[in-house]
């Protein structure tokens, strides 16, 4: 019997192969699944409203009836992390899409017009020249506390993490010959742009949008966690934990469960993106 020559099957195909064969991605892959359905379905499966509250069942610890325990109003926890985790994961999905966009924008527009290169690699390295969280922070500072604007601050803090590598990516392609053909017969810029160099850079942008993912929650959390994101009786999971560290002693549930969540979130994204950057290779084989 004839085998197929792997090489013949589309190339998705090849990838979803590779990634079924990597155990770390798939078990990144379960994480998330698990936190996004739980999230979805959080109505569903929250057992108790999540700002109801009950001072006689203050900082009860888990059982039957509260799962995750209660906090200091009485509010079932396990029902507010399932809530909580839409809001951070809609945070990610918000930070990592206004960052993408920008970022891969700026990094086309660097790497191919070379004339605009130096004007926007210096505001970039004037971004990178701060930690990220500590730039969220200033910029937190600047536009007022609140969800919305930790969103911008940290998308802001990601967006030199796109730029670099995609103008990096450019720069490798831009000299590839099917580019410089399409240049000698006349093709406009921005159809070079969207039909031959973005198609052929779209691996390291996937790669690198599941990372920053994970990342952007974990910044997100941590303005939270500092009193400058999400604010009380927001469920975020960052804000939960901030509540929480002031009665450690009494309910270490209040601060583990969620920032347990935050790090199996985290976990998974990291592993999906090495998943996805060893599938995404040619280079390897099948």
């Amino acid at each position: 019997m004839i085998e197929e020559d792997p090489k013949s099957k589309p190339y998705f195909i090849n990838v979803l192969i590779r990634l079924s064969k990597n155990k770390s991605a798939l078990l990144g892959a379960a994480i998330l699944l698990l936190f996004t359905i739980a999230s979805v379905f959080a109505p569903l499966l929250a057992t108790h409203p999540i700002n109801e509250m009950n001072y006689g069942e203050s900082l009860a610890g888990p059982s039957s009836s509260h799962f995750l325990g209660t906090d200091e109003f009485g509010r079932d926890l396990f029902s507010r992390i399932l809530y909580g985790g839409r809001v951070s994961l809609l945070m990610g999905l918000v930070v990592v899409s206004i960052a993408g966009t920008v970022g891969v924008l700026l990094g086309v527009i660097a790497g191919y017009f070379r004339k605009i290169d130096i004007f926007i690699m210096q505001c970039v390295d004037v971004l990178l020249a701060l930690p990220s969280l500590l730039l969220a922070i200033v910029i937190v500072a600047i536009l007022g506390v609140g969800l919305t604007n930790a969103m911008i601050a940290v998308a802001i803090a990601v967006i030199p993490s796109f730029v670099r590598v995609v103008r990096g990516s450019v720069l490798s392609v831009r000299e590839s010959e099917y580019v410089e053909a399409a240049r000698a017969l006349g093709v406009k810029n921005h159809k070079i742009i969207f039909k031959h160099i973005l198609p052929n850079i779209a691996s390291p942008i996937i790669i690198l949008a599941t990372l920053e993912f994970g990342s952007a929650i974990l910044a997100a959390a941590s303005l939270s966690f500092l009193g400058l994101g999400a604010q009380p009786p927001n469920p975020e999971w960052g804000a939960l934990v901030y509540v929480g560290k002031s009665f450690l002693s009494q309910a270490w549930w209040m601060t583990v469960f969620p920032g347990l969540c935050i790090m199996l979130v985290v976990l998974g994204f990291n592993l999906l993106g090495d998943g996805l950057r060893d599938a995404l290779d040619p280079r390897l084989k099948l």
